[in-house]
């Protein structure tokens, strides 16, 4: 059975659902997304990843024409319509349509919101018993000060440059530096590297996009006693660290044991990442924003 995709207030069937080839989102990359997860019929994190588009809306002067909470409530309609409880669900904000021209203030007719749920598995499941093994690309980081690492944007030419790097090299996922050559973070995912007994993740200074799985890792970390520090590093701090691991929210938490042929660690998934995969789908599976009424959600099939 297709699915249905939320288009400006109309639930589609997916071959129905279509934008016009003039909007500037297909153009120019001009909009902004989020991916969100729901889990056991509760959408996590859903707030913080609302607030992050409407950051990302207004940083680059998008009207985005729902408030936070008919957004919320877009997304929970959507998942509703598909009688989906588990889900990865992408919210997509386009400028809308417009001419072929850069002025975005051609767009008059306003901005196009689209939902779209779906299943998703990032890597295969043998990789978060295992580990992955990482390369670093050549492709570096966009500069901050050219487009900002915080705007989630629909511009992402920069990372599917770097992805193709990884695919090329028969990989599953790389790493990117930023134009000093520090650490910035994987082609889709955030990184965490275990030394001394704490955890460290590049700043956003270095040029990263403050992911959501991101915090919720540095939350579970202090409930461990395990602590968290934002610092640039480099290649080689990577490379004689203990662990290391990617986050992210179609990723979650994912093992790496093999960076540019360098074992890391033991060459096997660590105590620590072991330790915040399990909390983390301990609190996937019982936080979040309820997707169906109370005590009608037993009664609805995921559809397959």
């Amino acid at each position: 059975m297709e699915r249905l995709v939320y288009i400006n207030g109309q639930l589609l069937p997916q071959s129905q659902a279509k934008i016009s080839v003039f909007d500037h989102g297909l153009l120019y990359g001009d909009g902004v997304f989020e991916g969100i997860r729901a889990y056991n019929g509760r959408v996590f994190r859903l707030t913080e990843h609302l607030e992050r588009l409407y950051r990302s809306a207004q940083a680059i002067m998008l009207a985005i024409p729902l408030t936070p909470e008919g957004l919320e409530e877009a997304v929970l309609e959507t998942l509703r319509a598909n009688s989906l409880r588990d889900a990865y669900i992408r919210l997509v904000v386009t400028r809308g349509v417009g001419d072929l021209g850069l002025d975005p203030a051609k767009c008059a007719s306003g901005a196009c919101t689209i939902i779209i749920c779906d299943k998703i598995q990032l890597y295969p499941a043998r990789f978060y018993e295992e580990g992955l093994e990482l390369n670093t690309v050549t492709t570096r980081r966009n500069l901050p000060q050219a487009l900002s690492s915080q705007i989630k944007s629909l511009n992402y030419l920069n990372n599917v440059l770097a992805k193709i790097e990884v695919t090329r090299a028969g990989l599953q996922e790389g790493i990117m530096l930023n134009h000093e050559g520090y650490v910035a973070e994987a082609t889709g995912d955030n990184i965490f590297i275990a030394a001394d007994g704490k955890l460290v993740t590049p700043p956003v200074s270095a040029g990263i996009l403050e992911g959501i799985t991101r915090a919720v890792v540095m939350e579970l970390a202090a409930e461990f006693g395990i602590g968290v520090v934002e610092e640039r590093f480099l290649q080689y701090d990577v490379y004689t660290a203990s662990e290391c691991f990617l986050t992210g929210t179609a990723a979650e938490i994912v093992p790496v044991v093999k960076v540019d042929g360098r074992i890391i660690g033991t060459g096997k998934p660590g105590k620590i990442t072991k330790e915040l995969m399990t909390r983390f789908r301990q609190l996937t599976v019982s936080e979040g924003v309820p997707i169906f009424p109370e005590g009608k959600s037993a009664a609805v099939e995921q559809r397959a």
